[in-house]
């Protein structure tokens, strides 16, 4: 007679197609969602390149929005946890904001068709915005790490800080459409370039 944990163990693979579970089923909901845009990818396209049933993908997630919510959530999980780091939380603003640009470059690297997907929402479900608020209030964090750095007057104080975060971030969320994972430039030279360019600029040392 089969022990319990075997029978569990066969409904559990009854439950989808061996292959795939939730994490593997999100991995290429995301890559559909990043190629045709969310709001037109359907069930049904999502199931063709999965190879399998609209039904058997209900197996592993409730809907399309479910997805979309543990894609954002892995996104934002991300960079939300760089502002939680100590080294985000003490010390000079300036290392303080040099830190978390460095982790966010980090983070969009590691996590890069999640972060691009965050990076095209437009907003048209509630899930969209509370990620959008999420992502506003990450970037008002290192807003705000810019106000102190330049009130303790480690950075220049003839540019908005809101400028200045807009264009620091214009500058990472670009990464989305250029970067090759497992090329020549390495995450970490990557993040050193970011910080090069956004503290010391273009010029040659003097």
């Amino acid at each position: 007679m089969p022990s319990t944990t075997d029978t569990a163990s066969t409904a559990a693979a009854k439950r989808g197609r061996p292959g795939y579970d939730q994490q593997s089923v999100l991995l290429i909901a995301v890559d559909v969602f990043n190629r045709h845009g969310y709001d037109a990818t359907s069930m049904g396209i999502l199931a063709e390149n999965l190879g399998i049933s609209k039904s058997a993908i209900y197996h592993h997630v409730p809907s399309k929005g479910d997805l979309l919510k543990l894609a954002l959530d892995h996104a934002l999980g991300g960079l939300e946890a760089i502002l939680e780091q100590p080294e985000a939380m003490s010390g000079p603003a300036d290392a303080r904001l040099e830190f978390v640009l460095r982790q966010t470059v980090a983070v969009l690297v590691e996590r890069l068709p999640f972060v691009t997907l965050l990076l095209r929402l437009r907003g048209n479900t509630e899930i969209e915005r509370d990620a959008l608020e999420r992502r506003r209030a990450f970037d008002h964090e290192v807003a705000g790490l810019i106000s102190a750095a330049r009130d303790e007057g480690s950075l220049r104080q003839d540019i908005d800080p809101r400028t200045v975060t807009r264009l620091l971030f214009g500058t990472i969320n670009s990464i989305v459409e250029w970067y090759k994972p497992g090329g020549s430039l390495s995450p970490e030279k990557l993040a050193d370039d970011v910080i090069t360019i956004a503290f010391d600029g273009l010029h040659a040392p003097r």
